[in-house]
């Protein structure tokens, strides 16, 4: 049983981080304060492993730290996903753009994600566009209903019908009212 704070804190993950050497903990919050997450979580992984602290901890104390700093984190920007810079970023693509594809993704980082990307003609097939995390999506959508989706696959699936229509080609996502990062792909 962990005991828990006034706050809440789990205070065994508090004390692990103060149990981290100062130079450590120096470290991390340099890394926090850059939104360089994996970083992070990486180095007090590694410096806390000699001191029983497993991966999950080691998210928990790098969350942590995002909590503490909030607004002094300088986040990394969300890539944009309105219809003036995405068909701009289409239009700089040198092979013909055939159709825009919402593709599902998924990591220990952003949880799932949608990726939006232009499938081309060329052999290479597809340059990414924008990856849309939960939060970038629901700062986009704004309040706006997701009718039941995902926050990213309401995002995606407006931001990439969008861009479809004006450029003249197809819009295509398998399954966005559930995450599956196997889903069928586009075909011609």
């Amino acid at each position: 049983m962990t005991n828990r704070g006034a706050a809440g804190v789990d205070q065994d993950i508090e004390n692990r981080w103060v149990a981290l050497p100062a130079g450590i903990r120096t470290q991390v919050d340099g890394f926090v304060l850059q939104d360089r997450l994996m970083q992070a979580v990486k180095l007090v992984w590694e410096a806390g492993r000699v001191r029983g602290v497993g991966l999950h901890e080691a998210q928990e104390m790098v969350h942590l730290r995002y909590v503490h700093f909030g607004d002094r984190v300088a986040r990394t920007p969300d890539d944009p996903i309105d219809l003036d810079s995405l068909a701009t970023l289409a239009h700089g693509i040198p092979a013909r753009v055939v159709a825009i594809e919402a593709v599902w993704d998924g990591d220990t980082v952003h949880d799932w994600f949608v990726n939006l990307l232009a499938v081309t003609d060329d052999p290479v097939g597809q340059k990414g566009l924008a990856m849309i995390p939960r939060g970038a999506a629901e700062r986009a959508l704004d309040g706006a209903d997701t009718g039941g989706l995902h926050p990213s696959a309401a995002a995606a699936t407006r931001a990439g019908t969008e861009l479809a229509a004006h450029l003249g080609v197809p819009f295509h996502f398998a399954g966005p009212e559930t995450p599956d990062d196997e889903a069928p792909r586009w075909r011609p």
